[in-house]
């Protein structure tokens, strides 16, 4: 018989400083960088005025963006993107609300105004899932102990732009609750891998670098960014007739290994999600301007020796090479990236004597009891969960989801 890893019941919070997400709201005294970037594209036909009004105040006041459906349902126009899962549906939603998207970054230009780093619009993916059971990776462990959890995250991921082939910081908002005490709610710049350079999905190995990231100064972070290159491209899309495609070539993963710490260094908490999108609506090549190609584009190649795509969204998005001139912005191309997955994995907290609320700096790090300026309040559950490092890990989420339709596309 399994052993429910549950808490007593909590008391009720006695002040609004222990609460998991302070909110913003009232009127705001400015809008953020993030806010009001997006106009509408050729194949779009809500007004910007629509999308800005899908917006929140965060904690320091200032407007931001938040999500909205790839549809409007009021005036059912179309925005041509989308932010994945409606957060309005997670167990968390209620103490953590609307996502500001771009509060980390804009937190950075107060922490080090010299060195920004400002994200595009479409990038930002919600995932979330509740009552996850987790894993101890031992047969005996999971069937002794069992652990569920709610878990609400977005990661700022753009799979169509030359952004991430440099740039390592990307802004991720982590919110975890667990029956065994264990609760985050996390919000920073991710540092994920090195900074100008990525590594070649379809070997795992190869560290292509590539330039200087944005901002100069950015640290190196665990974890890596797994992206697809022209070689992925000419070793496993472009076949001899009768073959096949790899498209799983095209598939990118990025992996974070973070951690919050001390102003002394200690780690309060560490998470290490991975997020995967499986149809990418760029590479990396070299060779071509701004360093994108677009395997739509691929679809039409032929070599000197008559290697081509054969099969798969290929086929789907030109009706088997019948349909031509599809470009990466048309929405019958499959490579638009809404095929995405989360996985949770593990979750350490070792911060037994608290205090609950920590104030870090942008990356998650110089964690101290008082804000400063540029910090970013962070919350963490009063408990060490290491067990000796028996680690809880938690499954694959969004996998029977396509966050997809007739009108979203390519830039998404």
């Amino acid at each position: 018989m399994k052993l429910l890893l549950s808490l007593l019941p909590l008391l009720v919070l006695a002040c609004r400083g222990d609460t998991p997400v302070v909110p913003g709201g009232g009127t705001p005294v400015g809008n953020a960088q993030s806010y009001g970037l997006w106009t509408p594209g050729p194949r779009d036909d809500c007004t910007a005025a629509i999308h800005n009004s899908y917006s929140v105040v965060g904690p320091d006041g200032k407007l931001y963006p938040t999500w909205h459906p790839p549809v409007d349902p009021v005036t059912g126009c179309s925005f041509g993107h989308d932010h994945g899962r409606d957060p309005r549906g997670s167990a968390l939603y209620a103490a953590v609300g609307p996502i500001p998207f771009g509060y980390a970054n804009e937190q950075l230009d107060v922490y080090d105004p010299a060195n920004p780093r400002h994200e595009d619009h479409f990038g930002h993916k919600i995932e979330w899932e509740n009552n996850v059971l987790m894993h101890f990776g031992s047969a005996a462990a999971d069937q002794l102990f069992e652990i569920r959890c709610d878990v609400l995250t977005k990661l700022h991921q753009g799979t169509h732009s030359k952004d991430a082939f440099t740039n390592n910081l990307h802004e991720l908002a982590y919110h975890i609750r667990c029956t065994d005490g264990t609760e985050l709610h996390i919000t920073i710049l991710a540092a994920i891998g090195d900074p100008g350079q990525f590594t070649r999905s379809c070997d795992g190995s190869t560290e292509v670098v590539v330039g200087a990231a944005t901002p100069a100064n950015s640290p190196a972070g665990g974890g890596r960014r797994l992206i697809p290159d022209r070689t992925c491209v000419d070793q496993f899309i472009l076949v001899p007739p009768g073959q096949r495609s790899n498209f799983g070539a095209l598939h990118e993963s990025w992996q974070i290994s973070n951690s919050i710490r001390r102003e002394d260094g200690h780690r309060l908490a560490s998470f290490d999600p991975y997020f995967q999108v499986f149809q990418p609506s760029r590479f990396h090549d070299p060779a071509q301007p701004g360093l994108v190609g677009r395997p739509i584009d691929v679809c039409y190649e032929v070599t000197s020796v008559g290697n081509r795509a054969q099969g798969g969204p290929c086929d789907r998005s030109t009706s088997g090479g019948t349909v031509t001139g599809v470009t990466f912005d048309d929405p019958a191309s499959e490579f638009d990236g809404v095929d995405r997955v989360v996985d949770v994995n593990s979750n350490e907290v070792d911060n037994p004597d608290g205090p609950q609320v920590w104030y870090t700096d942008p990356f998650g790090k110089h964690g101290r009891t008082q804000p400063f300026p540029g910090s970013i309040r962070q919350f963490i559950a009063r408990i060490d969960n290491t067990r000796g490092g028996l680690r809880a890990a938690g499954p694959t989420l969004g996998g029977t989801r396509d966050y997809g339709g007739p009108r979203v596309h390519a830039p998404n």
